[in-house]
Order: structure tokens, then C-alpha cells, then sequence
């Protein structure tokens, strides 16, 4: 249970599989995110500070009711902060962000955070934004997703939890 006021970070590292490229490491990423939501819906509540809908501006993903930030790395990221020798799901406590904006520290962490990004890269990442600007879903993979771009994931809930699941494709990571 997530509570305190630390920071929470949980990474989920996989042997494979190898060689994707970065449409193919988003197909699954998404999978493996909507296999975890479809286990979890019937036992959790979306975490209510956020949007279930991954086109709203205020989505976040929800996993025991609460909300995270998704950070998706793997070799072949076009993004050299998101390259990681294995496919890795770093899972960010959502409440954390919002203690260090409260405590007026979250403008300044992320002003550095891009200053090195861009240093290393030479471009700040495209799909960057500020929670509440556009769906965090855009972040979640680090590909530069196209304007048209639509989220794979379904959230769960209420009456949708009678529904059968969907596969979304891939396997498992």
C-alpha cells in the first residue's frame, strides 16, 4: 500500500522479448498494461484523482487505485534516456508529482529533467507535456506519437466489468 511521503518506484524488468522496435515494444506495452487492468478491475477501483479515459488530458493508469505515471524503456528507443538493455515498465507513484508541485519543488525538477534531456538528445522530447495538457498516455512508450494517435487501452469498470475481455494483441513481455 502506497502511502507516507516518500517516493514510489516500482520497476518490472523482462528477458524479452528482443529486438523491437519501438511501434512493437507500444503494442506491448499496452497489452501488458490492459492484461494487468483487466486482472486488477474487479478487485480495485479506478484511482478517482484521475481520468479512466486515455484520451482525456487527465488520464493516468490505475493499478489497486492508484494512479501511476508509465515510463516504457527499451534498446531500440529513439529517445537515449529511455534505452535500458531489456524492456522495463517503470511505474511512478501519481500522488508523488502532485506533493512536489504542493511543495513547489515539481516546475523546478522538471526544468532540470529537460535541460539534460535536450543536452544529451539536442531536442527536448516532442511528446512532453505538463499533466493536464494532454493524455500522459502520449508519454507512456517515449515514441513520438503522431497527432492522431489513439491510446489501445480500456479501462474496466462498472458496467464494462460484465463485458468479455479484449486482447489487444502481442504477448506478454
Amino acid at each position: 500500500r502506497l502511502q507516507g511521503n516518500g517516493f514510489f518506484t516500482f520497476v518490472a524488468t523482462f528477458t524479452g522479448p528482443s529486438g523491437l522496435n519501438e511501434a512493437a515494444f507500444e503494442g506491448l506495452l499496452w497489452s501488458q498494461l490492459q492484461k494487468l487492468h483487466d486482472n486488477d478491475a474487479s478487485v480495485s477501483e479506478w484511482d478517482a484523482s484521475v481520468s479512466e479515459d486515455p484520451d482525456s488530458p487527465h488520464f493516468s493508469w490505475s493499478f489497486g487505485g492508484k494512479a501511476f505515471f508509465v515510463v516504457g524503456l527499451h534498446p531500440a528507443s529513439s529517445r537515449f534516456t529511455r534505452r535500458f538493455p531489456f524492456p522495463t515498465l517503470v511505474f511512478n507513484a501519481h500522488f508523488q508529482f502532485e506533493q512536489l508541485r504542493e511543495a513547489g519543488k515539481y516546475e523546478r525538477m522538471q526544468d532540470v529533467m529537460r535541460s539534460r534531456d535536450t543536452a544529451l538528445q539536442g531536442t527536448i522530447n516532442p511528446n512532453l507535456s505538463d499533466f493536464g495538457d494532454a493524455s500522459d498516455a502520449r508519454q507512456y512508450s517515449g515514441r513520438e506519437v503522431e497527432g492522431d494517435w489513439r491510446c489501445p487501452f480500456h479501462a474496466r469498470t462498472g458496467s464494462a466489468l460484465d463485458e468479455p475481455e479484449t486482447d489487444t494483441g502481442g504477448e506478454i513481455l
